[in-house]
């Protein structure tokens, strides 16, 4: 902590020299502090909380008085709740998982079904979102032909996003009773999520020009009110590892592919820099078949309610809640899973 400390003293100094805010990096170091006065301002409450637990069993065991108890479980509670906190953040060391996150939804086997249960989840994603305090911003959005979305490309900025979002990764299904269908029966629907960093730096990635297939369609954004609806939208391919980026949210057909074509160098560095298939697959998880057998959570409302994350083993009863962003229990048993299996260096 005294590092950090000595950090913050130094950027504090830099800021205030008159052209600091003429540097190219200026945002950056902005960006550093409030991580780090962040990071100081938790370690300092986890201090407290630790002192006042102390404090108030003391007072427990002179005064005899059994009415703290709720008191010092409350104590404990919120402790606990910042200890892990902190925990999970020391998880969050690769390269990119400090960087805002890309999530791409795409609605799979299962027609409107499906549609619908990609915009249960892109509803999910927005609503986590914001506990977090993270801004959302849609990138590419297509209509369910009858309801919902049949897929959605949006950005989530904030501190860590792609960091904890890389555990959403793959395909999740949903298993209730049919409100498309008359005979009440019971549907399974599938849903794949794509996450990928914002990597802001320009990536040395050769891209050769005859490799790729530039698309241009007309904007058509969720009821039309935040995409506009001139032909300026950009979809990408890339033809040899079959990887397809759009944009569609900025105001011009160039913006957009600027933006595309960002993405799509980060998903190329990925691919380049994983070495084996099974990782690569993991990285690009629309390489997989959006159906049985390949789901990493099951969202279960009837004849029961569960959500089990599948590689974890992680579950929550109170569905309502994780459909409404309560998915934190599967982020955090993720990057702990995670830690523990992967290869060491």
């Amino acid at each position: 902590m005294a590092n950090k400390e000595k950090r913050i003293e130094e950027l504090e100094r830099e800021m205030e020299v008159p052209d600091f805010w003429n540097r190219s990096d200026a945002q950056n170091a902005m960006k550093e502090l409030s991580v780090l006065k962040d990071a100081r301002d938790t370690y300092a409450a986890l201090v407290r909380g630790y002192e006042d637990i102390e404090t108030l069993l003391e007072m427990g065991y002179e005064e005899n008085d059994p009415d703290l108890i709720p008191e010092i479980q409350s104590a404990l509670d919120e402790f606990k709740k910042t200890f892990d906190g902190i925990t999970i953040r020391t998880l969050l060391s690769e390269e990119y998982d400090k960087d805002n996150a890309i999530l791409k939804l795409n609605a799979g086997a299962g027609g409107t079904e499906s549609c619908d249960w990609a915009g249960m989840l892109y509803r999910m994603y927005t609503r986590w979102a914001e506990r977090k305090g993270y801004s959302v911003e849609v990138l590419d959005y297509l209509d369910g032909e009858e309801a919902g979305i049949k897929s959605v490309t949006f950005q989530v900025n904030g501190e860590n996003a792609y960091g904890y979002l890389k555990s959403e990764k793959g395909v999740h299904r949903l298993v209730r009773i049919s409100p498309f269908n008359a005979q009440g029966k019971r549907q399974t629907s599938f849903v794949s999520l794509d996450v990928m960093p914002d990597i802001e730096e320009d990536l040395d990635i050769d891209i050769n020009e005859d490799d790729l297939r530039i698309d241009t369609y007309r904007s058509s954004g969720a009821g039309g009110q935040h995409i506009n609806k001139t032909s300026s939208a950009v979809r990408i391919t890339h033809i040899p590892t079959g990887t397809v980026v759009q944009c569609q949210n900025e105001r011009s057909q160039h913006s957009n592919k600027d933006k595309a074509m960002q993405m799509l160098k980060a998903k190329l560095y990925l691919l380049k820099k994983e070495a084996n298939a099974e990782k690569l697959s993991d990285i690009r998880g629309e390489v997989k078949e959006i159906a049985w057998g390949n789901q990493i959570r099951s969202y279960v409302l009837q004849p029961y309610t569960l959500v089990k994350d599948h590689r974890t083993n992680a579950e929550n009863g109170n569905t309502g809640a994780v459909l409404d962003g309560d998915i934190d229990l599967f982020i955090n048993e993720y990057l702990k899973w995670n830690s523990k299996n992967s290869p060491s260096d």
